[in-house]
């Protein structure tokens, strides 16, 4: 985001302000327009509105065109230039913030929160630390629920949120003590679930390093063995095919992690339990192949006799042979038609370079 914004961008953002003020009034009266309040702010800024909101004053040329390269790279939606204006204006968001107080018991006021809030919840300095204690639930509340959404829709709408809370909350101990111990303990719950869906494995490492000690650890284990039981208390409820097949790609990252037996065992079910056709998961054949993949790559020991023993019952339910004989077949087809036309290329480019004469 831009460090400063001209006069044009701040009457733009308070103009915003002042329509999502009026949304909210009307919201006590009727609960649908907080449904659509909350996906009028998770909207992308169209080009004009950006060349409003993030022009700058007195810069030179080659500035203008770097950020007009950040602008159409990067995904910018209403509630990240909103939650930045709250930060920059803290006074434009207290009726706003004083109204959702008041539509607390209704749906997606917490989704609105989240997503407009986060960020003057922890950069806004204030006297009165209760505030803090009031709305570090909430906020994981309304971004667990936002989160759910990208789930749902396989989408990375609300990226932006979750690595502010990653990365700048979460990796960032004098703003992560701001909240209360509970709020610390179910934030870190909450990145442990999505940080694979987010793509940022590659953070894990530093993530798991900065993770707090909480009283019950010796219960539960480290931040390694809380980490994947999160993870698979959320694969059990994925019902999505290519948030699944996502998730299982990226367990790779898992591997050479230190986990306690029962906590390692719990890992083995919750995988193997995807690669079984019927109930209680009922898994495609996509997502089987995927478990057992992400299953033999993190415990290689036993891969065989497990391979077996899902055979011998998968022979105990003969009305799976049809399927499992024609996708067989299949297979081998496809294995020798490959590997035919490998030949056939391979010996295409033989027959084309240019033999070497010997004089």
């Amino acid at each position: 985001m831009p460090e400063s914004i001209t006069a044009p961008g701040s009457a733009y953002l308070s103009a915003l302000s002042q329509e999502i003020e009026k949304k909210l009034k009307r919201a006590l009266e009727s609960q649908n327009l907080l449904q659509e309040l909350f996906a009028d702010i998770a909207l992308e800024v169209d080009i004009r509105a950006r060349g409003i909101i993030l022009r700058r004053d007195e810069v030179g040329d080659d500035e203008v065109e770097g950020d007009e390269e950040i602008e159409d790279e990067t995904h910018l939606c209403f509630y990240d230039v909103l939650a930045d204006h709250y930060v920059r204006v803290p006074q434009s968001g207290k009726a706003i913030l004083d109204l959702i107080v008041q539509l607390w018991s209704q749906s997606f006021a917490s989704h609105i929160f989240a997503l407009l809030f986060h960020k003057w919840l922890f950069e806004v300095e204030r006297e009165n630390s209760e505030v803090l204690l009031r709305y570090s639930s909430a906020l994981v509340q309304g971004a667990t629920n936002v989160f759910w959404i990208d789930i749902q829709t396989n989408s990375r709408r609300f990226f932006s949120l979750f690595r502010y809370l990653l990365e700048d909350v979460a990796l960032l101990p004098s703003r992560l003590n701001k909240i209360t111990m509970q709020a610390q303990r179910d934030l870190y719950h909450l990145i442990s679930r999505f940080i694979l869906f987010y793509n940022l494995g590659d953070k894990l490492e530093t993530f798991l390093n900065h993770f707090p000690v909480f009283p019950n650890a010796f219960l539960v284990g480290g931040p390694a063995d809380i980490f994947v039981i999160e993870l698979t208390d959320q694969l059990q409820k994925l019902k999505v095919e290519p948030v699944l097949l996502h998730y299982f790609s990226q367990m790779k990252v898992l591997q050479g992690f230190e986990l306690r037996m029962t906590t390692s065992t719990r890992l083995k079910a919750c995988l193997y339990s995807f690669t079984s056709p019927g109930g209680p998961m009922y898994p495609t054949r996509t997502v089987r192949h995927a478990a057992w993949e992400a299953l033999d790559f993190l415990f290689p020991v036993g891969r065989y006799p497990r391979h077996l023993i899902s055979l011998f019952f998968r022979l105990l339910y003969p009305w799976y042979w049809p399927s499992s004989c024609w996708n067989f077949v299949l297979s081998c087809i496809s294995a020798v038609l490959y590997s035919l036309l490998r030949i056939i290329f391979s010996s295409w480019e033989s027959l084309r370079r240019p033999k070497n004469h010997q004089l």
